[in-house]
C-alpha cells in the first residue's frame, strides 16, 4: 500500500481495458485518481467502478490528441489534488490495412492519438511530475513497438515512436537527475476492445480480424496487465514487457536482427486474413 498510497494517479484512456484495470488496481491502491477516456458510457462505469474501492476519484472526457485540451487538464488535476505524482499514458487506438492502400487520413488518425497523445500528456504534466518530487511517467506502447507486423504500419510507426520517446525521456531524466522516473510498457495480447474498435482498410473484412486478435492473439487479461505495469512501476523499470510472447518476440528480434521480418511474413501469409 505504501508505493501507491496517497499518491495522485493520471489514467488515460481509462473507459475500458487495461486503462479501467489500471485505475481500479491504482485505487485499491491507496492512490488518489484522475481518469479521462473519449467514452462518457465507459468512462462513468470506470468511476463509479472505482468510487466503490473508497478512492478519491476525478474523471473528465479527454481527446488525448488535442493538445491545448491536454495541456488545460493538466493544469485542472494539479488544481483539483494539489499534486501529480504519476502519469499513464495509456489511451489508443488501431487501424489494419496495407501501407498501399491505406489512406493519409488513417495513419494520421493513428499517429495523432497513439503517439501525439503520449507526447501531449507527458510535456503537459512534466513539469508537475517534477514539481511532485516523486514523479513517474509510464508510457504504454506494445509489442508491436518491439517487432512489426504487416497490416499494421500505422499503430507500428505509432508505437516504436512512443517507444524512442519514452527511452530517451528517460535518459534525460537520468542525466539532469530529476526526480521522474520513466517506464516504457509493451503489452502482449491483451483481451480489450481495441481490435474490435479498429478501422479497417476498405475492402478488408473488420469483423474478421477482429475475431483472429480475439481468439488468437488475445491471451491476457487486462487485470493481469495492470498487475504487470503497476509491479514493474513499483520496482521503477525502464521496460516492461508483458506476457511470454512480448519476451519470446522481443528475444526473437534481439537475436535475428532484421531476419524475423521474413518469419513473421511467412507465419502472417499462412494464418492472418487476407490484408
Amino acid at each position: 500500500m505504501s508505493d501507491f498510497q496517497d499518491k495522485v494517479c493520471v489514467v488515460t484512456g481509462a473507459g475500458s481495458g487495461i486503462g479501467r484495470a489500471l485505475a481500479l488496481n491504482l485505487a485499491r491502491r491507496g492512490a488518489k485518481l484522475a481518469i479521462s477516456d473519449v467514452d462518457p458510457a465507459g468512462l462513468a462505469e470506470t468511476e463509479r467502478l472505482v468510487r466503490e474501492t473508497g478512492a478519491e476519484v476525478k474523471a473528465d472526457i479527454l481527446n488525448v490528441a488535442e493538445r491545448e485540451a491536454v495541456l488545460s487538464y493538466a493544469a485542472a488535476v494539479k488544481a483539483h489534488f494539489g499534486k501529480v505524482n504519476q502519469v499513464y499514458n495509456n489511451a489508443g487506438i488501431a487501424h489494419h490495412g496495407d501501407v498501399e492502400r491505406t489512406e493519409f487520413k488513417d495513419i494520421e488518425r493513428v499517429i495523432d492519438v497513439d503517439f501525439w497523445g503520449v507526447v501531449n500528456g507527458t510535456k503537459a504534466f512534466l513539469p508537475y511530475l517534477i514539481e511532485s518530487g516523486d514523479g513517474h511517467v509510464i508510457n504504454v506502447s506494445s509489442l508491436f513497438g518491439l517487432i512489426a507486423i504487416p497490416g499494421q504500419s500505422a499503430y507500428n510507426a505509432a508505437k516504436f515512436a512512443v517507444r524512442g520517446f519514452t527511452e530517451a525521456l528517460r535518459q534525460e531524466m537520468l542525466i539532469e537527475r530529476k526526480p521522474v522516473k520513466v517506464t516504457c510498457v509493451h503489452p502482449g495480447g491483451i483481451k480489450t476492445a481495441v481490435a474490435r474498435n479498429a478501422t479497417v482498410t476498405e475492402g478488408a473484412d473488420q469483423k474478421s480480424l477482429a475475431e483472429f486478435f480475439d481468439k488468437k492473439m488475445a491471451l491476457h487479461s487486462p487485470e493481469m496487465a495492470a498487475q504487470t505495469i503497476v509491479d514493474g512501476v513499483r520496482k521503477g523499470h525502464g521496460r516492461v514487457l508483458i506476457g511470454f510472447e512480448a519476451k519470446a518476440l522481443d528475444l526473437l528480434v534481439r537475436v535475428t536482427g532484421s531476419g524475423y521480418q521474413r518469419l513473421v511474413a511467412l507465419t502472417a501469409s499462412r494464418l492472418m486474413p487476407p490484408l
